[in-house]
């Protein structure tokens, strides 16, 4: 992550989505990956692995 992107605004509806996760995947995310789903638009494999079966 950019350090210009610590300073933005999340993107549209990801934090209201990071709220509805489930408790066991946001127990699972490291903060990197909670900064990658807010603010960026390529996730980690890690990230888009721990969520893909959510986000389907």
């Amino acid at each position: 992550m950019t350090e210009e992107s610590e300073h933005k605004e999340p993107l549209p509806g990801r934090m209201e989505v990071l709220r509805d996760l489930p408790t066991d995947i946001m127990r699972s995310l490291s903060k990197e990956e909670i900064q990658a789903f807010l603010f960026e638009e390529i996730w980690p494999v890690s990230l888009s692995e721990k969520l893909g079966q959510y986000l389907a």
